[in-house]
């Protein structure tokens, strides 16, 4: 067997090389022979493809040769009569029956490198920001990913530095939680993110726009992540004009790339606005290929993926973390409504933006006493749980009583504990307060809780 004396160099724009193994394993990818198909159908969003069906399997990746040498790729969904469903990526134009069909034998894979932090993708991987090609990294990761055995993980354990100071002392997030945000339209959810990867203390952020509009992708970028933010981050957008595959594939894109940063041992934040459009782009899907429709519309395909997507995020086997922070667009401010209801009982806890509290113009509209972090009271010390106990009460006390201050049916003096609950609230709201340019730490929260619960009130 000839034995290599020296490591084997890809070509590449960094010049990176690669092990024996690996190369091995790439040129075994490349197939002997093409295989095509022929378009037998068309149909919605969905074309049919004869001659190919037994080398085919639900996932894989076929090209559609169009009218003009249009290339289109195309993911197969599912089979039906002799003939396999395929639903393009982008739009149908110009393909029509007996169009050649390429089976694809590569994998949906994708090769992210550390030069890609501070760049805009789409969701296959290409760049969108001008700024030129990107780097290929030298391992693939598949975008279809699973998580990692579950009595192999690292435990949930130290604080994360979010930014935020509602979040930093009332909903305290370690290391590798998955949390959700739930909230109704134009409540502020999208600044709340770009808040958090613009402040937090994580060494790298993947940011995955799923669904969003066109319009606001630039304002993303440039108003709420700003330079500094960008730099550190990647960010993965799917417009709500592009097809279901695109906006589903970026979802898993985001995770994978995550994979790759937590690989190299580094704590990650990984955020995805939103959930709700990912389990809109999969009922599409399910739905064009005739899966039967259940609660709301949704087929039994996105109730099953949601869970292969969520749980990608948390601790490594190494020392690396992704830390998951998803939103969910809860439609009619019914928080109760399917996905919300599905993604609440996979995450890790969930913070609640309130329209109420957004209306009256506090910002973030954080509502503490809805929200819950189930990690919280083992990562904070005694008196730090003790400092929120007490200004929970204290907002509690308040709002089972604010309708009735509100009309002046209480009388000061009544009760000890409702007379102080009117006095700190006014402050405990500023508290929670938080304008877009400022930046909050997580150690002196704490302390200013606790010095606004002790200070003395007229």
């Amino acid at each position: 067997m000839m034995r290599l004396r020296r490591p084997l160099r890809r070509p590449s724009c960094r010049g990176l090389y690669v092990s024996f193994p690996e190369l091995v394993d790439e040129i075994s990818l490349i197939p002997e022979y093409r295989r095509f198909g022929r378009v037998a159908g068309v149909s919605g969003m969905l074309v049919e493809v004869g001659g190919l069906p037994q080398r085919l399997a639900v996932g894989g990746h076929c090209t559609v040769l169009g009218q003009q040498g249009r290339r289109l790729i195309c993911e197969v969904v599912g089979f039906r009569g002799g003939h396999a469903l395929l639903m393009p990526f982008g739009a149908l134009d110009g393909i029509g029956l007996g169009c050649k069909v390429e089976l694809d034998e590569g994998r949906a894979a994708v090769y992210p490198d550390d030069a890609w932090l501070g760049r805009v993708v789409n969701a296959l991987g290409q760049p969108i920001d001008g700024k030129g090609p990107l780097p290929r990294g030298h391992r693939p990761y598949r975008l279809r990913n699973q998580p990692p055995p579950a009595h192999a993980r690292k435990r949930v354990q130290g604080k994360i530095d979010l930014g935020i100071r509602a979040l930093n002392t009332f909903l305290t997030c370690c290391r590798g939680q998955r949390m959700g945000v739930f909230s109704g339209s134009g409540v502020g959810k999208s600044v709340l993110l770009s808040m958090i990867a613009r402040y937090t203390a994580a060494d790298a952020t993947v940011i995955g726009l799923v669904g969003e509009r066109g319009r606001e992708v630039q304002e993303f970028l440039e108003d709420d992540l700003g330079p500094e933010g960008l730099k550190r981050s990647i960010v993965v957008v799917a417009t709500s004009d592009e097809s279901p595959l695109l906006r589903r594939q970026a979802a898993y894109l985001t995770l994978a790339i995550a994979e790759y940063l937590r690989d190299r041992d580094r704590d990650v934040l990984c955020l995805i606005d939103s959930i709700t459009r990912f389990a809109m782009a999969q009922r599409e899907i399910g739905l064009s290929a005739g899966e039967p429709p259940t609660t709301k519309g949704y087929t039994p395909t996105v109730f099953a993926e949601l869970p292969r997507l969520l749980e990608r995020a948390g601790p490594g086997t190494g020392k690396g973390t992704i830390t998951g922070l998803f939103s969910v667009l809860v439609e009619g401010d019914d928080h109760n409504e399917p996905i919300a209801d599905a993604v609440r009982g996979i995450l890790d806890g969930h913070i609640m933006l309130d329209r109420a509290i957004a209306e009256r113009g506090r910002y973030p509209a954080v509502n503490v006493l809805r929200s819950i972090s189930r990690t919280m009271p083992a990562c904070n010390s005694e008196a730090e749980n003790a400092v929120v106990a007490a200004a929970r009460q204290l907002i509690s006390t308040y709002e089972d009583m604010a309708e009735l201050i509100r009309l002046g049916a209480y009388k000061r003096g009544s009760d000890a504990k409702i007379d102080e609950a009117i006095r700190r609230y006014p402050l405990i709201e500023a508290f929670l307060a938080q304008p877009k340019e400022e930046r909050a730490d997580l150690a002196s929260g704490y302390v200013q809780l606790a010095a606004l619960l002790k200070a003395p009130v007229a």
